[in-house]
């Protein structure tokens, strides 16, 4: 693979503007590994909270019957009991029901077979309105990523105390910020004492001014790309190839990959500016890794459109472009993960063992 070199930093620093980064279409996932044990016997699941604090649980499963508990804790096996109901079926949880708290999820016991936990995926900041979480997918080998581990954001510069305190209630422990120096600069992180702050700045140029391929191609190829499929904003169907493309941005995902899986003392949450493009991708990689179907990667990125309250604040052929753009550089996205992040077999193991579970 040839690596080129660009000469002005002008010239990269237009194509990596860092409001136009993010993710693209998915290649296959990745092949099952032994990291969890029997599926759990859910083929759906959720949870959905309502502006009054009640929510509704539905879920598929061959069981014969399902019995729901609320806690506080994706790791508590006791709460508030909730009842039992068939094991294809749903239940509605009224307001006042449960005391309020920071959040709540709901274990899922099938008569036969691994519990199931969910839980809404919204932390309710409205100061960081797409601060979700990135759990509760089912895998295309019968898994599910876990829930309340590691969650995605827009910037956290303006969170309250009393938001401060929701995170610290969900045991968070690690932050890392994929925004450039001035984005930094310009609106620091408030966080929790405790959170350990770590930079994994996507269009950093300490490595270089570096791209896997051509640049002035991937240039003009994404510009053609965005025409056709009549994106609403060129500037981001320009930006998430290059976050394949350009070196430095490898290193930033690397860096986030590790994070997730080496953080054994709490959950991690990472972010950009508006939590949507660098996220986005870093998000796609990430659920890909696990072997989350495209069709859910690219639910989730698409998402962003409610979270925000934007109905266009992303557009799927962004994300497109970006798994375009690795089957053009590496062939498939297991190479883009080998060769281009550099990620070895232990650390996706890691990530996978950690995350998965039934």
């Amino acid at each position: 693979m040839r690596t080129h070199r660009i000469a002005g930093a002008a010239v990269a620093a237009a194509l990596l503007a860092g409001t136009a980064l993010a993710p693209s279409a998915l290649a296959a996932p990745p092949a099952a590994t032994a990291t969890a044990q029997s599926a759990v016997p859910f083929t759906s699941a959720g949870a959905v909270r309502a502006a009054d604090g009640g929510h509704t649980l539905s879920w598929a499963s061959p069981a014969a019957s399902v019995t729901v508990t609320a806690v506080t804790s994706p790791d508590a096996t006791s709460g508030v009991a909730l009842g039992t109901a068939p094991g294809t079926g749903s239940l509605a949880v009224p307001a006042g029901t449960l005391p309020e708290t920071g959040r709540w999820y709901f274990r899922l016991v099938p008569d036969g077979g691994t519990p199931l936990v969910v839980a809404d995926r919204s932390l309710g900041l409205a100061s960081a309105r797409n601060f979700r979480d990135i759990g509760g997918y089912r895998t295309t080998d019968g898994h599910w990523v876990r829930s309340g581990l590691v969650y995605r954001s827009n910037k956290l510069n303006s969170l309250t105390d009393a938001e401060q305190q929701r995170l610290v209630s969900q045991r968070l422990t690690l932050d890392v910020d994929l925004r450039n120096a001035q984005e930094r600069h310009d609106e620091p992180d408030r966080l929790p004492a405790g959170v350990t702050y770590q930079v994994a700045d996507v269009v950093s140029l300490s490595h270089g001014i570096r791209f896997h391929d051509s640049a002035l191609m991937t240039l003009a190829e994404a510009i053609a790309a965005g025409l056709f499929s009549g994106s609403s904003d060129l500037g981001q169907s320009i930006g998430y190839p290059f976050m394949v493309n350009f070196v430095g941005a490898d290193y930033a995902f690397h860096d986030l990959v590790t994070a997730v899986a080496t953080n054994n003392s709490g959950a991690t949450v990472f972010h950009c500016s508006a939590g949507k493009d660098r996220t986005g991708w870093g998000t796609a990689v990430l659920l890909t890794l696990l072997g989350v179907p495209r069709a859910t990667v690219e639910a989730d990125f698409l998402a962003s459109n409610q979270y925000t309250g934007d109905p266009e604040a992303v557009e799927l052929s962004w994300l497109h472009a970006a798994f375009a753009e690795v089957d053009q550089i590496y062939g498939d996205f297991d190479s883009y993960v080998r060769e281009g992040l550099k990620l070895d077999a232990a650390t996706v193991e890691t990530l996978r063992a950690k995350m998965l579970t039934g």
